[in-house]
């Protein structure tokens, strides 16, 4: 059994973010009601009262629900034009977790110097700039060995060739695996005292579980809160789509 016992504390309190969860431990049997003053916590250990300033155990953190990526593709509508044809417009099947973006109908062939990948998703709408996006495992199928990059990061990329029923492509660059992320609003990031481009740590349980470390934030007012894996990354903790995990910030 450990000589701690953890309590959480949504604070108000100036010293710290209002209405963030704090995580706290402090020795078992321990009055947990006076482990905190209005003007600073403190925490109870081996019978002396330290500060906060003295103990590393605070751990600000938040909730955040995964949705886990398979491979796809973004296209310019200069490129679904010569894939589908003159004026063609995406069908939309569903919508995904960040507003205004949709899984299609579509479908597409990457093409790569050691074979072909049939059936890959177009998520719409249309971009500026077309874009792959693959697991590690995906890029031995075609042979191709793009860098881990935020969205849109697509210099010295790799490309490939997109195959349509009306034509075929060839991006010169544009392929990547998706560095794992978390979408939130500016409100959001706010709160829990972060920025655009700043990265925390996702903590995973279960038999498989364990650390995702160096998770980019991405914050945009259109966007909801989500936490963006690849299925390598599902697949290797176990993970399921929806399901709530517990971010750090510190």
């Amino acid at each position: 059994m450990s000589f701690f016992d953890e309590m959480e504390y949504t604070t108000s309190n100036a010293l710290f973010v209002p209405n963030r969860k704090y995580k706290f431990r402090v020795a078992q049997g321990a009055d947990k009601v006076n482990a905190w003053r209005t003007s600073q916590v403190f925490f109870i250990l081996f019978g002396s009262i330290l500060s906060n300033r003295e103990v590393d155990e605070i751990m600000a953190s938040f909730k955040v629900s995964v949705g886990i990526s398979n491979r796809h593709i973004h296209l310019s509508q200069e490129h679904i034009e010569a894939l589908f044809g003159p004026g063609y417009t995406l069908t939309k099947t569903k919508d995904l977790s960040q507003p205004g973006q949709f899984a299609c109908e579509e479908t597409v062939t990457l093409i790569g110097p050691k074979g072909t990948m049939p059936g890959v998703r177009i998520l719409g709408p249309a971009r500026k700039a077309s874009q792959v996006e693959l697991s590690a495992t995906d890029t031995f199928k075609i042979g191709v060995k793009p860098p881990v990059r935020d969205s849109g990061k697509l210099e010295e990329t790799p490309g490939v060739d997109v195959e349509g029923p009306k034509g075929r492509v060839h991006l010169d660059q544009g392929v990547i695996v998706a560095a794992r992320h978390i979408h939130m609003t500016p409100e959001e990031a706010a709160e829990y005292s972060l920025k655009d481009g700043d990265h925390v740590r996702v903590a995973v349980p279960g038999p498989r579980g364990g650390s995702l470390d160096h998770v980019l934030v991405r914050v945009n007012s259109n966007y909801e809160l989500d936490l963006h894996l690849d299925t390598d990354e599902g697949n290797a903790f176990g993970l399921k789509n929806g399901q709530q995990l517990e971010v750090s910030t510190d």
